[in-house]
């Protein structure tokens, strides 16, 4: 029964870790069609934003399939090829979200910032926890001290919790640009209709899953190591 009970457990995490992925991608397949739906693509939309609002300095262009971010360093709202030449909804309502993202740092806005310091530190926390964690065996048995692998584990573990609090971070940055920035500029600007903003909303819905899906792996990580460590 407790071998039943953990499989269960089991599945379920990984239904919730994996189905929202699955679902994204269905979805924004889905609105990536008609692709001629907007007299203007989600490259030139992006533009188009960027000029209305004044935020200078940012470039918009063209990256790998199912890469779309804005790169605060660089300054670049960067779209996959079916976004930046696209006109459908899907490619319209991710160049808008990516714009959003642009806005937050232009706007200074708090969370951005956070988040975007966080990833810098977490980059080397992670890299040196996952070091730790392949060198405690070896650490323990040269220094023939329990004292040095546990200190080992604790750099490993502070490393996967950095990683964790990114991804806690960054939900909320997603949902900001998403629902505070890129929806109210497509509506407002009149770039969409009502009917297409209930659609926009499902496709900016679907898209904050996967980060969802990414704070629950990062957490179920975190938990395995702390389980190892109180024993």
């Amino acid at each position: 029964m407790h071998i039943v009970l953990i499989i269960v457990l089991v599945a379920l995490v990984a239904g919730l870790i994996f189905l929202p992925s699955i679902w994204v991608r269905r979805v924004l397949q889905k609105y990536k069609q008609p692709n001629d739906l907007f007299p203007g693509t989600g490259g030139e939309l992006a533009e188009h934003l960027l000029q209305k609002l004044d935020i200078r300095g940012v470039r918009v262009e063209a990256t790998e399939p199912d890469q779309d971010h804005y790169d605060p360093v660089a300054r670049a709202v960067r779209l996959s090829p079916d976004n930046f030449n696209g006109r459908s909804l899907t490619a319209i309502t991710i160049a808008a979200h990516e714009v959003g993202h642009a806005i937050q740092h232009a706007s200074g806005y708090p969370l951005f910032r956070l988040r975007h310091g966080l990833v810098s530190v977490a980059q080397v926390a992670e890299k040196a926890g996952s070091l730790a964690i392949m060198a405690m065996p070896v650490l323990a048995i040269v220094s023939r001290s329990p004292a040095v692998g546990g200190f080992a584990l604790l750099l490993g573990l502070g490393g996967i919790a950095m990683g964790t609090l990114v991804h806690l971070v960054t939900l909320p940055v997603e949902w900001n640009a998403s629902f505070s920035r890129a929806l109210p500029l497509l509506k407002e600007g009149g770039y969409i209709s009502e009917n297409h903003a209930q659609h926009a909303h499902r496709i900016l819905k679907a898209a904050a899953l996967t980060y969802v899906a990414g704070s629950l792996a990062s957490l179920l990580s975190l938990y395995r190591w702390i389980a190892i460590l109180r024993r």
